[in-house]
């Protein structure tokens, strides 16, 4: 019996030992708003190359993003210890708001793109919004080939659609470009064609049953799509400019962060700017942000190519006018109601 319980005794102090001698995964909390669906593998990704760190991803549109940091703000603490949100709007808006932590990353000069000199944040991933049809419902020619005419052309009228601004920030981005290259008159414009506001994956199944002839979409979903489903949807790269759209990482200093790891955050913000974490996000059918990156994503244009031809945004305007755009919009556009 005195065995038995020096053997049980033996035992719990090994189990016990065992469980101090395991190092405890050091967390990484990243607010991202990049497509749902990509996430798992750009999660994959990290994980393989930080396996001692426990990086965990919490999706949600921009607007759904903006409206949880202020509230976690107004609260005293965030939710996350990195962002990778849509667009730099909303980073400027984040390092005024002091909840950032500057950064000079050994990548930078890499850049092919702007991005803060303090290294409060740095373009991650390209995005552009683009046009997008079916070549088995209606050919090319006889639907709009430029932003202008997607809004102008009445022959598209209740077969057109785009996502929310409210909630999407390339959207936002979008509008944000359009109304300062063609002025109000464009949002009027949209409305009378009866644009539906609407996610993109709606968008792109009436795209395939033909409820839409036209639909102002992200190259990535078009792309995406077509490598995935063997779709034959086509991009097309408006003839008036593609809206190109940085979209952005940075992480929140300690005063504000969830796990007081930014050293984690900074490794992490490193391998996202390397060619290596770029052929993760180019898998991801989004562009390079890296101007010695030699591939663009399946099935697109160069990048370089792109931006030869591109409708700008004005992101400080983005930023300091963000509701004044939206309720302009708004005043021409009916956008559903959410559910």
């Amino acid at each position: 019996m005195k065995k038995g319980l020096f053997l049980l005794i033996t035992a719990i102090m090994v189990l016990g030992l065992a469980g101090c001698g395991k190092k405890k995964k050091t967390e990484v909390m990243i607010y991202t708003s990049m497509y749902e669906d990509i996430i798992p593998a750009i999660e994959e990704a990290v994980e393989k190359e930080f396996p001692e760190i426990d990086v965990k991803f919490f999706y949600g549109g921009t607007g759904t993003l903006q409206a949880k940091v202020a509230a976690e703000i107004d609260s005293g603490k965030l939710g996350c210890d990195m962002l990778m949100v849509a667009e730099p709007a909303y980073s400027l808006e984040l390092k005024d708001a002091g909840v950032l932590e500057p950064y000079k990353s050994e990548h930078a000069e890499s850049l092919a793109f702007d991005y803060d000199k303090d290294g409060y944040w740095y373009p991650v991933r390209i995005s552009n919004m683009v046009i997008a049809y079916n070549p088995d419902k209606y050919s090319k020619n006889e639907i709009p080939n430029s932003f202008y005419d997607f809004a102008y052309d009445s022959s598209v009228k209740d077969m057109v659609s785009m996502s929310n601004p409210l909630t999407s920030g390339t959207a936002m981005a979008s509008i944000t470009g359009l109304l300062e290259k063609y002025g109000e008159e464009y949002f009027q414009a949209l409305g009378n064609q009866n644009v539906a506001i609407e996610s993109g994956s709606v968008a792109l199944t009436k795209l395939e049953t033909g409820e839409c002839k036209v639909i102002m979409v992200l190259e990535e979903s078009v792309l995406k799509k077509r490598e995935e489903e063997g779709s034959k949807l086509e991009v097309i790269y408006p003839t008036d400019g593609t809206i190109n759209v940085p979209s952005t990482i940075m992480t929140v200093n300690d005063k504000w962060n969830a796990n007081q790891n930014i050293e984690a955050a900074k490794k992490i913000t490193d391998w996202f700017l390397s060619e290596e974490g770029q052929d993760a996000i180019v898998k991801g059918w989004m562009h390079s942000v890296r101007s010695d990156y030699p591939n663009p994503p399946y099935d697109a244009i160069a990048t370089n190519e792109i931006l030869k031809n591109i409708i700008p945004v004005d992101w400080e305007k983005c930023y300091k006018n963000r509701e004044e755009i939206r309720t302009l919009f708004q005043e021409h556009v009916t956008i559903p109601e959410a559910k």
